[in-house]
């Protein structure tokens, strides 16, 4: 099934105690299509600027399901630009500077091929712009969003507005504190879900999993225990990836009353958390640039040993 996402295409400067990459690949956008392509076709909509050099596009043109049509290119701006620096526990991190560049331009136009879509990830940007491009979308089937601490401080009320028209969200275990002022996750993603439209929010929680809250029940995913940890840059991205792909892929199979099913979302978080393992591995998408789907398909099944009950 059709799954577009919209987001960020940037250029990432990382340090870790493992290593550093340089001006890399990076970006929402580029972690969740290569995440989501091993499982179904993804379109990509963002801009970048004329610093964004032809070999950045050679690595998409690697994920054969991944269609760059609606990546835009404007020679006169500046591509979005990121630098951090990971903590020796590799949990915490100091962003050394941010470059916005195209991401204070108007957002780019949706391919009038990608208007049918049926299955919308709405990566991290300004609530204002998410619901701007959610619209041009009128055959949707699910419309999930991401967020961050800086919307929820500056810009709530677009937020609030969101989250009345699209089906989830997805956000780590701060935000949802800050979002709704409740320590406890779940009280908080059932607060958040109370007052909207939504059917279901992810609360990501880094190193010990996540917490799924939807309007049919309560799960909750341990993350994979990796050995190996050479940069998270774009966990929660490829994790989001996954977890969208799987459900384009299969909820035509288990759809109820037009509404994806508990369980299908369950076994999708799944998926998200196994790609997230193998991105953490290398810096930017060296990892996943090398992945074998029958390597994610092993890794799954050993997963899915560790969490049954």
């Amino acid at each position: 099934m059709s799954l577009v996402v919209t987001g960020t295409v940037g250029i990432d400067s990382v340090y870790t105690p493992t290593g550093h990459a340089e001006k890399v690949l990076g970006g929402s956008c580029t972690y969740f299509s290569a995440a989501a392509s091993f499982y179904t076709p993804v379109k990509l909509v963002a801009a970048v600027g004329g610093d964004f050099a032809p070999s950045y596009r050679e690595v998409f043109k690697t994920f054969p399901n991944i269609d760059i049509s609606g990546l835009e290119s404007r020679p006169a701006s500046k591509t979005f630009a990121w630098g951090g620096k990971y903590h020796a526990n590799m949990d915490s991190r100091e962003t050394l500077f941010t470059e916005l560049g195209v991401l204070t331009e108007a957002p780019p136009p949706v391919p009038a091929a990608h208007t049918s879509s049926e299955y919308v990830f709405l990566a991290n940007s300004h609530p204002g712009v998410q619901l701007s491009f959610l619209r041009q979308f009128p055959k949707r089937k699910l419309a999930v969003a991401d967020t961050m601490d800086l919307w929820i401080n500056i810009a709530k009320d677009d937020l609030k507005a969101l989250l009345n028209e699209v089906d989830g969200l997805v956000l780590n275990y701060d935000e949802a504190e800050l979002f709704t002022g409740k320590q406890n996750p779940v009280t908080a993603a059932k607060q958040i879900i109370a007052e909207s439209k939504l059917t279901f929010v992810v609360v990501k929680k880094g190193e010990h999993g996540c917490l799924f809250v939807h309007k049919d029940g309560v799960a909750m995913l341990p993350a994979y225990p990796a050995e190996q940890v050479i940069d998270p840059t774009g966990a929660g991205d490829t994790f989001a990836g996954g977890m969208m792909g799987y459900i384009a892929a299969n909820h035509a199979h288990h759809a109820v009353k037009d509404r994806v099913h508990f369980e299908v979302i369950q076994k999708a978080l799944a998926h998200g958390t196994v790609v997230a393992s193998f991105n953490i591995e290398s810096f930017t998408l060296s990892r996943l640039l090398t992945l074998k789907k029958a390597e994610l398909d092993a890794r799954y099944a050993e997963f899915a040993k560790m969490v049954r009950v």
